[in-house]
């Protein structure tokens, strides 16, 4: 019995990944976006890695619509990826993580009704990840228009349609930086607060691709 019950279970797993259930990535919850992100973020800060991994389970399914063994499967390449890129010094060094990402999205675009380029997705992902590290390299607005490129391609809307939500994600960073910084680091308090602009970054993402499916619906 536990032999058939294996055999099934890797038959349903084969079937999972062979034949992935198509998805619109346009459709989410910025609630649930934001508060998840909080929370991986906070993880990653603390280098907690079993939390970090079951958060980005949980931001997969949410947010991607992936199937459980699929969305798994994606959440040790983007946690793969994150913890190449953190003990990074250089540019050669961040760029080892790119591999991780490419696959990455790769496998979101498999089941992904939205028509992104994935090795685009991957590249723009590891530009912001380069450009908040080195911010003091960079002039103001670099890393919004980071940030509001990666959106932009993964949910095919004009970049410049995206300034709020990127402006208020690099605004949370900033936040989180900032507290950290202090001898008391980061507070619960302001964790709080990097949510609340987080939901104010997400909800601004999902009202604009909403507009644009619109826009697209009245054309067609």
């Amino acid at each position: 019995m536990l032999l058939a019950a294996a055999a099934g279970g890797a038959g349903w797993a084969v079937a999972e990944l062979a034949r992935p259930r198509r998805a619109d990535i346009r459709v989410f919850d910025p609630d649930e976006v934001a508060r998840l992100e909080t929370a991986m973020w906070r993880s990653y800060y603390d280098r907690r890695r079993l939390p970090l991994f079951g958060q980005l389970v949980a931001l997969l399914q949410g947010q991607f619509h992936l199937q459980p063994l699929r969305a798994v499967t994606l959440a040790g390449l983007a946690a793969r990826a994150a913890a190449v890129f953190q003990v990074g010094a250089s540019h050669d060094d961040y760029r080892r993580a790119l591999p991780y990402l490419e696959r990455y999205y790769g496998a979101i675009r498999a089941v992904s009704e939205v028509h992104f380029d994935p090795r685009r997705a991957a590249f723009l992902e590891l530009d912001w990840w380069i450009v908040h590290r080195e911010g003091d390299r960079h002039p103001p607005g670099d890393l919004e228009h980071a940030l509001a490129a990666l959106a932009a391609e993964l949910y095919q809307v004009p970049a410049e349609r995206l300034w709020a939500h990127a402006s208020r994600r690099a605004q949370a960073m900033t936040i989180r930086d900032h507290a950290a910084e202090r001898e008391v680091g980061v507070l619960d308090d302001d964790w709080d607060r990097i949510e609340a602009v987080l939901w104010v970054a997400w909800k601004a993402l999902a009202d604009e691709v909403r507009t644009v499916r619109e826009e697209e619906a009245r054309e067609a």
